[in-house]
């Protein structure tokens, strides 16, 4: 039977979206499942999309503007509704990261979110939300098109080497996401730097954080603890977080060294070496 549930439109983006999806598709004289068809999915896809029980894709926003016809509405609506996924102490800076002209950061734990794969990200995002995984893994995605616009922030990353070695997702996973460095160290407007372990103490061992810049705005620090996260503007803090990360990218390896780390952590640990069951991974 067709979910019939009424939905108010103002209600959140995801509603909005739904809303409209329904009121298109039946202008048009479609079902659920005949839409479904010419979108290669489920008609209860559609269904569960409607009632807000799915949050939409951008490949399926894209798909249903070409279907529907609808001059590029849903693409438009789908940075919205997955902006609206990320949890509420989390999208101020998000939408500062969407701004910035350059973005630095330190991560000492994990890879930065800018640049995760959808399978590490789904790892990571698991492993600390036990409900809307899609909707999540979804909207940290959606971040990284900032990276695609035509004038990209400079994204300049400092990691520890404890990020290359903890195996978040399992094997394929990392050696996935580790590739995936590689490829993205190749922009230039991406720059990775590695902080190996022979470093000893270092002023990033407090935690990770990020600094971001603007042509318009006040320059601001963000930091996270196991609550939510935490963003200032305060110059003084701006001026300590400088020089800490000035300290660390001074101490981390170079940008064509770090590749080289990289690529031997994925080869020795991550690469074409047999399970446990005997089995390789390509």
């Amino acid at each position: 039977m067709v979910n019939i549930r009424s939905l108010d439109p103002s209600a959140s983006p995801l509603d909005y979206y739904g809303y409209e999806l329904r009121r298109l598709r039946e202008e048009a004289g479609l079902s659920q499942s005949q839409l479904g068809d010419i979108l290669y999915c489920t008609g209860s896809l559609i269904g569960q999309i409607e009632t807000t029980r799915k949050v939409p894709t951008r490949e399926f926003s894209e798909r249903l503007d070409a279907a529907l016809m609808t001059g590029g509405l849903f693409s438009r609506l789908v940075g919205l509704v997955l902006r609206s996924q990320l949890p509420s102490w989390f999208r101020p800076y998000a939408e500062m990261e969407q701004k910035a002209t350059f973005i630095y950061s330190f991560q000492a734990q994990l890879v930065d979110g800018l640049l995760q794969t959808e399978g590490y990200a789904r790892a990571v995002l698991g492993a600390r939300f036990e409900s809307d995984l899609d909707g999540l893994v979804a909207a940290r995605i959606e971040r990284q098109r900032v990276m695609e616009r035509e004038d990209p922030p400079l994204l300049w990353v400092v990691m520890s080497e404890t990020v290359l070695r903890q195996r978040v997702g399992g094997r394929e996973v990392m050696r996935d996401q580790l590739a995936h460095l590689l490829r993205v160290q190749d922009r230039e407007w991406v720059k990775i730097q590695m902080l190996p372990f022979e470093v000893g103490a270092h002023g990033g061992q407090m935690g990770s954080f990020n600094l971001l810049r603007f042509s318009d705005d006040p320059d601001l620090v963000y930091t996270e603890d196991f609550v939510q996260g935490h963003m200032t503007v305060d110059s003084a803090a701006f001026k300590q977080g400088s020089l800490r990360y000035d300290h660390l990218r001074a101490a981390a390896l170079s940008v064509e060294d770090s590749s080289a780390l990289i690529t031997r952590v994925m080869e020795e640990h991550y690469g074409d070496q047999p399970e446990p069951g005997g089995s390789a991974l390509a």
